[in-house]
């Protein structure tokens, strides 16, 4: 069964019951960037693997999760560590993996609460969906944080970014690699404490600023580009 990496920066208040949900078969890897708030316990406390990563940024986080991970069907899966996904839904998030049918599977966010998901976040959200779409001719309706691949062909595709610009680079890589791309549906509940990124508009426009710098490096007349059908 998969491992799952989840970076974390103070998650104390998310994480015991997040790991309690893990799926049988299921490993967790937390990810300490930083964290002051004890979170580290906490995680060894329930049972996950905790790797340290020095270096500040989502990226960074989840690279050094993929690293560690050593799954024995090759399987990753990613979530945030902050309560606002089910556990649960990586079943089907990794299951088109796991049967060989996809190459990559995003959990496509499904708010379950007013304010789960700010407005200027599904914004910024569907701008870089449309990005997407129009770079590589593929159709997703959310550049979703719960996913899943196979760690030896992530690994390879050379993804660059150690901030913010992590999920998109993987998708724009992913996509001119020729990967098969999908999507599942996934609740999407309003985290424990305060985001750190989509919970506010300075956070949203420094994520939109990685995310930006990525679009900027990796040009239409790249290789990472495919033809856009």
């Amino acid at each position: 069964m998969p491992d799952v990496v989840i970076p974390v920066l103070n998650e104390a208040g998310a994480l015991p019951a997040l790991l309690a949900a893990m799926p049988g078969g299921f490993t967790a890897i937390v990810v300490d960037n930083g964290c002051d708030d004890g979170s580290a316990d906490i995680a060894r406390a329930g049972g996950a693997q905790v790797v340290d990563e020095a270096r500040r940024g989502f990226g960074a986080a989840c690279w050094a999760g993929l690293v560690a991970a050593a799954a024995p069907d090759g399987v990753v899966c990613f979530m945030d560590g902050d309560g606002s996904f089910d556990p649960a839904d990586l079943l089907r998030v990794a299951a088109p993996v796991l049967a060989g049918r996809s190459d990559l599977v995003l959990g496509a966010r499904r708010p379950t609460h007013r304010g789960a998901w700010p407005a200027h976040a599904r914004l910024a959200n569907r701008f870089l969906a449309a990005e997407i779409r129009r770079r590589s001719g593929l159709r997703l309706a959310d550049l979703g944080p719960m996913r899943s691949a196979r760690r030896e062909p992530l690994m390879e595709l050379g993804i660059e970014d150690r901030r913010f610009g992590w999920p998109l680079e993987m998708v724009l890589r992913a996509a001119a690699a020729g990967w098969r791309i999908d999507e599942v549906a996934v609740p999407y509940s309003p985290r424990v404490g305060r985001s750190k990124v989509t919970g506010t508009v300075k956070g949203t426009i420094g994520a939109i600023g990685d995310m930006g710098r990525v679009l900027g490096s990796i040009r239409k007349d790249s290789p990472h580009f495919p033809s856009a059908p």
